[in-house]
């Protein structure tokens, strides 16, 4: 998870079993609409812990405006899979008291197909003309979309401006830029390690994975969220690049127990040349503590021809299949998406907008510098596996992905009981 001042990354576990999912397009949501659908009343809205401090001012603004419809912030934990079991235990329980509810980006099928949340359409649809595209698709389940977006997040480059003027573009030119300034397969020699991003087994690894095996052309899953596709000459490109780095060593082999946090302080501590993270590192790396504060920047993530591919991150928010007001739920997911909100979400805390214009604001663009390469990075983001059966899919990749990086499978082999892996878990 993010830390404080940050908002939560995308970081799902995967000790949440496997759910199978019911009918293809939320149907039972369908049904499930039509009650309360033009009610209006008090609404609580249950979110993840408000780690960045931005609920009161959105409590306070709304109330304001809406006093006989008042909204009630419900945090749970900092954990995100404990945040997905409290949700899925009030959704089969069909609580009334769960109006709107936070959706990580890898939870909208699941959801959708359970008929959970109500998909936004006819009198429920939402102008998302201003949106980032990728935030829409990533709410969209079956050609509809189930949730509002409201923060997004894309994975970047941070580079050490001190040891490289120019940022690379590609993995090649990242390992030839370590060359002679980094040592060799750890952070504690005289010279800092290349390059590390998060190789932990959890979820930061799939996202991790997801984003090597992206931008090397591969996929993990079809279109029907349901076939792996992940056995692939283009997969076993970009795993090879993480499983390479670890053999040859570019990646320290202490970044192998690297979450977020460790990655961001070996950067912190001038131990890495190039680090994969989130936008929330920026404010950190720059702080007084930080031995980098003035020699870092950031790019988009490198490939092996190009602009590499993000995993996407970032949530939505649901309308509970079960709510009384509908029409003030409906409201409250436009408020949240409204400028006032989207500004001071990022100006507190640092959460990326979701409007597209919010990308080029001059105000903005001086006080976060890094926007313009964020924008760029979410634009050609890809979305983890879109699928009902996202925990083991996760767990799948997270493994066998981990076991090649440890060297206890070879690349083709974990692509192998990867793919074996992913067709078992949406066996249903």
């Amino acid at each position: 998870m993010r830390k404080k001042g940050i908002a939560p990354a995308v970081c799902l576990l995967s000790t949440v079993a496997v759910l199978a999912a019911c009918g293809g397009s939320g149907g039972s949501g369908d049904d499930a609409a039509k009650q309360g659908a033009s009610a209006r009343g008090p609404i609580t809205f249950v979110t993840g812990k408000d780690n960045s401090g931005i609920m009161p001012y959105i409590a306070d603004q709304w109330n304001k405006a809406h006093p006989n419809e008042k909204v009630t912030i419900k945090q749970q934990s900092d954990q995100a899979d404990q945040q997905l079991s409290d949700l899925q235990q009030h959704f089969q329980a069909k609580d009334p008291g769960y109006d709107v509810v936070t959706v990580d980006v890898v939870w909208s099928a699941e959801f959708a197909a359970k008929g959970w949340i109500i998909p936004l359409e006819g009198q429920y649809a939402l102008d998302t003309s201003s949106l980032l595209p990728a935030t829409v698709k990533a709410a969209t389940y079956n050609g509809k979309l189930f949730a509002a977006p409201y923060a997004s997040d894309g994975g970047l480059l941070y580079y050490r401006t001190d040891l490289t003027k120019t940022p690379p573009k590609t993995w090649d030119e990242l390992i030839q830029q370590c060359q002679g300034k980094t040592t060799p397969s750890t952070i504690t020699g005289p010279k800092p390690a290349c390059y590390a991003g998060q190789f932990a087994k959890y979820e930061g690894l799939t996202v991790n994975a997801a984003e090597a095996i992206n931008g090397a052309g591969g996929t993990i899953v079809g279109p029907d969220g349901t076939t792996p596709t992940v056995d692939s000459a283009q997969a076993a490109t970009g795993l090879d690049f993480l499983v390479n780095g670890f053999k040859q060593g570019y990646i320290p082999k202490e970044a192998l127990g690297f979450q977020e946090t460790q990655s961001l302080n070996a950067f912190q501590a001038g131990q890495l040349m190039f680090m994969r993270n989130w936008p929330y590192a920026d404010a950190i790396l720059a702080g007084k503590d930080s031995k980098v504060a003035s020699k870092f920047a950031i790019a988009p993530l490198p490939g092996p021809s190009g602009h590499g591919a993000s995993s996407l991150g970032g949530h939505s928010l649901g309308i509970s299949a079960y709510s009384k007001y509908k029409a003030t739920d409906l409201d409250f997911l436009k408020f949240i998406e409204s400028d006032d909100i989207q500004r001071n979400d990022l100006n507190q805390g640092t959460l990326a907008p979701v409007v597209t214009a919010l990308y080029s604001d001059p105000a903005l663009v001086k006080k976060f510098p890094y926007l313009p390469t964020l924008l760029a990075s979410i634009q050609t983001a890809v979305p983890r596996p879109v699928t009902p059966y996202y925990p083991g899919v996760t767990e799948a990749i997270e493994t066998n992905a981990y076991a090649a990086l440890q060297g206890q499978k070879s690349t083709k082999q974990a692509l192998t009981d990867m793919q074996a892996a992913i067709k078992s878990a949406t066996a249903g």
